[in-house]
């Protein structure tokens, strides 16, 4: 099973009042484990960066204007999402403005129900507990050591190691590397010594035994007329 574990950063809150995606960070899961290929792409929003913004993300509206827009980038994007679900955090958030950037080019908003929401989930299995990305990464102890600042492809990361978490986690003993594949066998491995085969043929008394015993029984099965077919 493909899924995407999706981020955006973005010039503010609101997409309908003119904010615009800065940044977009994917990470590709199969059967819920990161396989290592990613999708990352800074935005150039086409306006300026609002100092709040900044403050969460550090993109600069000069640093921006270097890299291309959403519309130069989306079929990129829309080809490594794909069809497959996409596990976001605070879902309504990023699919509002991924859909308000859709929207701009004439082309297909992404479907609410393909989103599966990471903080739903989590809320769902901690009531009352913190839902944040950092909450959670200190919760399941995922190390977001290097999250000065929030980016997109990092947050993809750790969240796809949250969400491994909030459905279970990664069960002990499942991943055989080389070495422990190695160990596993010799740890059952047995000596055992050379015997000689036993001789298995029946003795003359043995058969004289057997027949006696067959002719104590009335009317034997193998011994009676097949019945003709009704």
């Amino acid at each position: 099973m493909r899924e995407i574990v999706l981020d955006t950063e973005t010039t503010g809150f609101d997409p309908l009042n003119g904010d615009r995606i800065v940044e977009i960070g994917c990470v590709e899961l199969l059967n819920h484990v990161a396989t290592g290929r990613v999708y990352h792409q800074y935005i150039n929003p086409e306006r300026d960066m609002p100092a709040e913004a900044f403050a969460v993300h550090g993109l600069s509206a000069e640093f921006l204007s270097q890299h291309p827009t959403f519309a130069e980038i989306a079929g990129d994007f829309l080809d490594f999402i794909g069809d497959d679900p996409l596990v976001i955090h605070n879902a309504a958030f990023d699919v509002g403005f991924l859909n308000a950037e859709l929207t701009r080019l004439g082309l297909p908003k992404l479907a609410a129900n393909r989103a599966i929401d990471t903080v739903a989930i989590a809320r769902r299995r901690f009531p009352g507990a913190p839902a944040s990305l950092d909450a959670l990464c200190r919760r399941f102890e995922v190390d977001n050591s290097g999250r000065s600042y929030h980016g997109a492809l990092l947050d993809s990361q750790l969240l796809a190691e949250v969400y491994l978490e909030l459905l279970g986690g990664r069960q002990p003993g499942l991943v055989l590397g080389a070495s422990g594949t190695t160990a596993a066998a010799e740890a059952v491995k047995v000596e055992r010594p050379f015997r000689a085969p036993r001789a298995h043929a029946a003795s003359a008394e043995e058969l004289a035994a057997h027949e006696a015993f067959l002719k104590q029984i009335k009317n034997p099965l193998w011994l009676a007329e097949a019945k003709p077919a009704e």
